[in-house]
């Protein structure tokens, strides 16, 4: 097919979809417009006639083609997921009349039926992959983490755990497992100096080949489903280096978590591998919120948890059918996981614990102080990494391997003596949830009660330093998540808590609050048996009542829940890792209490921080119409008579709107489409690559040209182009009384790029995301809140008349257009 045979199908192609738009209403608000007269829509000639299949594929195959080659024009816009489903749902009618008129073609219904199940496929490979990875992930980390403290003398690719597998001593040593050193000041210079390494190859790596691999990536996740374009963010580049520079960040022993970063490298898998087939963006968007699911599956072995997590934290827009692929690629991730046994112990993560005891009523007074406690961690946390994080921009921009290589040093320096702080963090985790009784080893002697008092100090200065480590590690140039630090830091004080509880039942086990821990009196005989005997001894009856363990799991769950704001997702996550149904009432009572005295999480804050335009879940009433936000002055439209091109080469050079209204002339402004800026971009280029079309050319915006039965729809010369078939017809509009809270719904609901704003079929304004974040910023200036750290002035909320994504206000004063190079020099 020649290249102008391709344009003139491509054109075809676009102008039946557009045809096809007359039958969706928009949405409007009591609006004066009269309707347009019903319209036969123009049915290319490639997909009618015979032999219908080969002609359909052709016409499918270019309007595809003529879609990827618009998306090269997208980085850092917004999708419009409205038109996007219009051409889906356009794209699978056509694709379906094609297999009615060709119903003896078994291949036209076997391309349906692929059509159907592909999805499925998409998601099964994903989960497997993500899986493997995993698996991969988490050998290499246990092997780093453990080569600081020494290396197996016959097999020195074996971690500590695997050299040691049949061979302990009754005293737990292990003869082929050598420490560097019998000096205990050499072992202490090749821990830090290994953590020092790994931070500064880790940090190297990601400035070197792939700076969108630092930090967590939920954040940009959360704003790449809500429809924000990032290219590059979910590239194999990204995918490659996140995977092996991860396992360099948390054996360096900074206080950091791979779980964050699990996630954006399941989304990356689920791009790569959606290449390979043909998606929409709403597929996409189905298939990424599904590998988010697995992410935090293989993280927390915790498939339910990871689909909730999904459709809590990530997605905005969650309907059936995402969650049961979400579940079924979290359930095929999770069985990979599984498989592979990466710690051979048939867990799928370190600190699975199981527990046995009941209870008691009385401890409630104590889950209240551990939900306190996660909320203050959270909010602690929160405020001051900010903070971290503007002092890292001014200060530190170009430092990231320094930093990253100094936050390593001076972690080990200090957590090499205090033995909770020593050991990687999921281990950690692992011996803190256990019970006493349990036939696991007792690190340290953390269950021998002598030793309660110092157990007791250690834990409380690992909380403390932990805290601190958190809030300046979270954020540094290598992969770094939040959740397993936060859940350390839970675990130590909540394990602290539950060792000053058992002390205090222990020394006063007769007092009120403990009446339920008394030893079960039906059995009256042996009990007064063994209270005599305890009475002649002068001994007390102490009943094992309290568990510690549990008290760690909570403080873990709580400490999460306050830097994250979860709750639902948390208490299912912490019940798949102990199976002990006991335990939900304890964690929800914790969790809600933690959400009660927390605030915002950490992930909007970075999106805040980062300036991304995104709109939180967070209700909002202002009580003012959309009239009062509405970009009103100094619009930008394109009239149908059109202009020069050279002209609108200057409106593309010159601004950075995402589109524009088209009207009937300047002067009436009645309202007939809108066009994005990558579709007219893909469109000059396109005339200009082709057809040598000359500056001069007129430029039309006549949409009634859509429905004309001439070949010449859409075309262009090097005398006039056509952008008739480029044009929504049936952008969503609203009248300007309506109010701002509703409009606010729709952005979130359905996810416009753009939504104008029309008065008896006369366009009166426009509105964006980023109008809206404007407005919420000056509202909240206004009221005096906090905004101290937002960078927000004056300047940046009068400036009505930009279009670019520089969003200002609660920390959006960045230019997302020119956000990889800044990236870039962060590093």
């Amino acid at each position: 097919m020649s290249s102008r045979e391709d344009s003139n199908l491509v054109s075809r192609a676009l102008s039946f979809w557009n045809s096809i738009q007359y039958s969706y209403t928009p949405i409007s608000a009591t609006s004066n417009r009269s309707p347009r007269p019903p319209q036969t829509p123009h049915i290319p000639r490639g997909a009618q006639g015979s032999p219908g299949t080969s002609n359909f594929q052709s016409f499918n195959n270019s309007y595809d083609k003529a879609l990827e080659e618009i998306k090269r024009y997208e980085d850092f816009t917004t999708i419009d997921w409205v038109q996007d489903a219009i051409h889906e749902r356009s794209r699978m009618n056509a694709l379906r009349n094609a297999a009615i008129e060709n119903r003896s073609s078994w291949s036209t219904w076997l391309r349906l039926s692929y059509e159907a199940s592909q999805s499925w496929i998409v998601v099964s490979i994903v989960g497997a992959f993500i899986g493997l990875n995993a698996a991969l992930i988490d050998i290499i980390t246990e092997w780093l983490s453990d080569i600081k403290s020494g290396y197996c003398k016959n097999s020195w690719w074996l971690n500590q755990k695997f050299c040691c597998w049949e061979i302990e001593g009754e005293d737990d040593s292990c003869e082929l497992w050598h420490d560097w050193s019998q000096y205990n000041i050499i072992n202490w210079f090749f821990y830090v100096a290994f953590a020092t390494l790994f931070a500064a190859a880790c940090a190297f790596m990601i400035r070197a080949f792939a700076p969108y691999a630092a930090g967590s990536g939920i954040s940009e996740i959360k704003c790449i489903l809500a429809g924000f374009v990032m290219k590059g963010f979910l590239g194999g580049r990204t995918l490659l280096l996140k995977s092996v520079c991860l396992p360099l960040a948390i054996a360096s022993g900074l206080s950091i978590g791979k779980e964050g970063p699990s996630v954006h490298t399941a989304a990356c898998v689920g791009n790569i591998v959606s290449r390979l087939f043909k998606r929409n963006k709403a597929k996409m968007r189905e298939i990424l919120s599904a590998s988010c699911a697995a992410g935090v599956a293989v993280a927390f072995g915790s498939p339910i948890g990871g689909v909730l997590f999904s459709f809590e934290e990530m997605s905005s827009n969650f309907p059936m059918k995402t969650l049961w692929r979400s579940f079924f690629c979290a359930l095929v991730a999770t069985v990979v996981l599984q498989g592979m046994n990466p710690f051979r112990t048939g867990k799928l993560v370190m600190f699975h614990v199981t527990y046995d005891r009941e209870w008691h009523f009385f401890e409630i007074i104590f889950f209240i102080i551990l939900g306190v406690f996660g909320g203050l961690y959270g909010a602690l946390v929160i405020k001051y990494n900010i903070k971290v994080q503007h002092f890292r921009k001014k200060y530190l921009r170009g430092y990231g391997v320094a930093e990253a290589s100094a936050l390593a040093f001076i972690t080990a320096l200090i957590g090499y003596f205090n033995i909770f702080m020593k050991l990687d963090m999921t281990e950690t985790l692992g011996i803190l949830f256990q019970e006493c009784e349990s036939k696991t080893h007792d690190y340290e002697n953390l269950c021998v009660d002598s030793q309660t008092s110092r157990m007791a100090r250690l834990l409380l200065i690992a909380t403390i330093l932990r805290t601190g480590f958190v809030i300046i590690s979270y954020g540094t140039k290598v992969p770094a998540g939040i959740f397993i630090p936060s859940m350390a830091v839970g675990a130590t004080f909540g394990r602290f808590l539950g060792l000053c509880v058992k002390a205090l039942q222990n020394s006063y086990p007769e007092f009120p609050l403990f009446a339920t821990c008394k030893p079960d009196t039906t059995v009256s005989t042996y009990f007064l048996f063994i209270k005599i005997m305890l009475v002649v001894a002068n001994l007390t009856l102490v009943c094992k009542c309290v568990t510690p363990g549990m008290y760690a799991f909570l403080g873990a769950a709580a400490a999460l829940s306050g830097v994250m704001h979860l709750t639902v997702c948390i208490v299912v996550i912490m019940f798949e890792l102990t199976g002990a149904l006991t335990y939900i009432l304890p964690t929800m009572i914790t969790l809600m209490v933690t959400k009660a005295v927390g605030g915002l999480h950490t992930a909007d804050q970075m999106i805040r921080l980062n300036g991304f335009p995104f709109l939180d879940k967070e209700e909002y009433s202002f009580g003012v119409s959309v009239a009062t936000v509405m970009r009103k002055k100094g619009l930008a439209v394109m009239p149908a008579i059109g202009k020069r091109l050279e002209k609108i080469d200057e409106m593309l050079l010159d601004t950075n709107y995402q589109g524009f209204p088209v009207v009937q002339d300047e002067q009436s402004m009645t309202l007939l489409g809108y066009i994005g800026r990558v579709e007219l971009k893909y469109a000059i280029d396109k005339a200009k690559r082709l057809r040598g079309t000359s500056n001069d050319a007129h430029c039309f915006f006549n949409p009634e040209d859509n429905f004309s039965d001439h070949d010449n729809s859409g075309e262009s010369s090097s005398n006039f182009i056509d952008f008739g078939p480029f044009i929504d017809q049936t952008p969503i509009t609203v009248h300007p009384k309506l109010p701002l809270e509703t409009v606010m719904d729709l952005f979130k609901k359905m996810g416009p790029r753009v939504i104008l704003i029309e008065h008896e079929g006369r366009l009166v304004g426009l509105i964006t995301v980023k109008d809206v974040l404007k407005y919420i910023a000056r509202k909240e200036a206004e009221e005096g809140k906090d905004v101290t750290d937002l960078e927000l002035t004056n300047n940046d909320i009068d400036d009505s008349s930009s279009n670019s994504f520089g969003l200002v206000g609660r920390k959006r004063g960045i230019n997302l257009i020119d956000l990889g190079k800044r990236r870039e020099n962060d590093l």
